[in-house]
C-alpha cells in the first residue's frame, strides 16, 4: 500500500455492526477504510484482554482508530497496546468522569447485573437501547445497523461500559460530541469537537460533516 495513504480503522458502538459507517466517504489519495466488528466475548473476559485480541486486526502500523460510543471507550483500550497516529472518538467518553450519573449509579449499586439483557434480543427494544429513545419514529431504518444482540456480548458490554475505569484522559484523543447527546450528555464532557444539533447517531445522519472534517482532524 501507497505509505502516503493513511490506514483509518472504525469501529461501530454497541450493538451496532460496520454499516453504521455506509456514508463515511474519505479521499482515496489520502485514506484507506477498514470497518472492524464486534467480536463475542470469552467468558469473564476483561476490557484489556477484549482489546487486545481486537488488535489483532489492525493490519497496519501506526493506523488511525475511530470509535463510536463503546466503540470509543475499546479503540482508547486498543491503544494501549498498538501505536497511533490519531484516536478518534464520537459520541463517547475520555474517561469514568464523563459518564452520565445513571451510569454511575448502576456501577455503585452493582443494578446493571440485574438489567433485562434477554430482553434486548427484541430487535427494537434494542434499536431504542442502543440509539436512545428519540429515534422511535425511525427505527425501522436504523434496525439494520443492529446486528450483535446475544445476550453474553450484551452482558458484557454494558459491564464493560459501567465499570470502565479510566481516571484520566489519554493525550492523543480527538473526541467528537453531539450537543444533543442523550447517551452521553455534552454537558458531562470535557474539552471536545461540537457539533451543534448532533445526537447519540450523528455518525450516521451527519455523515457530511464527518466526511468534510475527519481528513482536517486527521492531518
Amino acid at each position: 500500500m501507497n505509505q502516503q495513504v493513511i490506514p483509518v480503522y472504525l469501529m461501530p458502538g454497541m450493538a451496532a455492526n460496520p454499516t453504521i459507517f455506509e456514508h463515511i466517504k474519505l479521499p482515496e489519495h489520502q485514506f484507506k477504510l477498514y470497518w472492524l466488528e464486534w467480536k463475542l466475548p470469552k467468558p469473564n473476559e476483561t476490557l484489556s484482554s477484549y482489546a487486545k485480541r481486537m488488535c489483532k486486526d489492525i493490519k497496519h502500523d501506526n493506523p488511525v482508530l475511530l470509535g463510536v460510543s463503546f466503540g470509543g471507550i475499546l479503540v482508547q483500550e486498543m491503544s494501549k497496546y498498538i501505536s497511533c497516529n490519531k484516536i478518534i472518538i464520537v459520541s463517547s467518553v475520555k474517561t469514568k468522569h464523563e459518564l452520565p450519573k445513571r451510569i454511575r449509579l448502576l456501577r455503585a449499586t452493582k443494578a446493571y447485573k440485574i438489567l433485562p439483557t434477554q430482553l434486548l434480543s427484541n430487535i427494537d427494544l434494542l434499536a431504542k437501547y442502543a440509539f436512545g429513545n428519540t429515534i422511535t419514529k425511525r427505527i425501522e431504518l436504523y434496525k439494520k445497523y443492529l446486528s450483535v444482540s446475544d445476550k453474553m456480548y450484551l452482558d458484557w458490554a454494558i459491564q464493560q461500559v459501567v465499570c470502565w475505569d479510566q481516571d484520566q484522559a489519554l493525550d492523543n484523543v480527538i473526541h467528537i460530541h453531539g450537543d444533543n447527546d442523550k447517551v452521553f450528555p455534552f454537558a458531562n464532557l470535557g474539552a471536545c469537537v461540537s457539533i451543534k444539533g448532533g445526537t447519540h447517531i450523528m455518525i450516521i445522519n451527519k455523515y457530511k460533516w464527518f466526511n468534510e472534517n475527519l481528513p482536517k482532524l486527521i492531518a
